[in-house]
């Protein structure tokens, strides 16, 4: 039983959309970002709804039967913050998270400020994390 997400790739492109990122600062940090995840992902990056930028995908299988695909990593340049998404979660990240710099957590989101104030090797280990987290569980898969 394959349910529908609500959030879906959207084909916007990706260079337009960060163009009109809002404010510059924003902006500058979500190209950054961009190249960041990019690199450390080996995956191309594709919109997805909510403004998210997807790099790779992974298929699940709930217990209940339950399938389907969702972006495996990414960010979302919000005019308060980033939003930047390592999933399943952020469970044993803890001596990555303490590494970071000025940051707040959701259950897979986690949000900066700004970049400039966050140890970039620090969320490179993040992003690489996650992805590997993920995999062990998930058929992660190139977009």
């Amino acid at each position: 039983m394959m349910a529908e997400n609500k959030t879906q790739p959207t084909g916007i492109n990706i260079a337009e959309f960060l163009a009109r990122v809002e404010p510059a600062q924003r902006r500058e940090d979500a190209l950054r970002l961009e190249q960041i995840f990019r690199e450390v992902s080996g995956f191309e990056p594709e919109h997805w709804t909510g403004g998210i930028i997807g790099f790779g995908r992974y298929r699940y299988r709930y217990p209940t039967g339950r399938t389907g695909e969702f972006l495996a990593t990414g960010f979302a340049p919000r005019k308060a913050k980033m939003s930047i998404y390592i999933l399943p979660g952020y469970t044993d990240f803890g001596p990555i998270l303490d590494r970071l710099g000025p940051h707040s957590k959701g259950r897979a989101c986690l949000y900066i400020t700004r970049l400039s104030r966050i140890e970039e090797a620090a969320l490179r280990d993040l992003i690489r994390a996650g992805l590997d987290d993920l995999a062990a569980t998930w058929s992660v898969i190139a977009t």
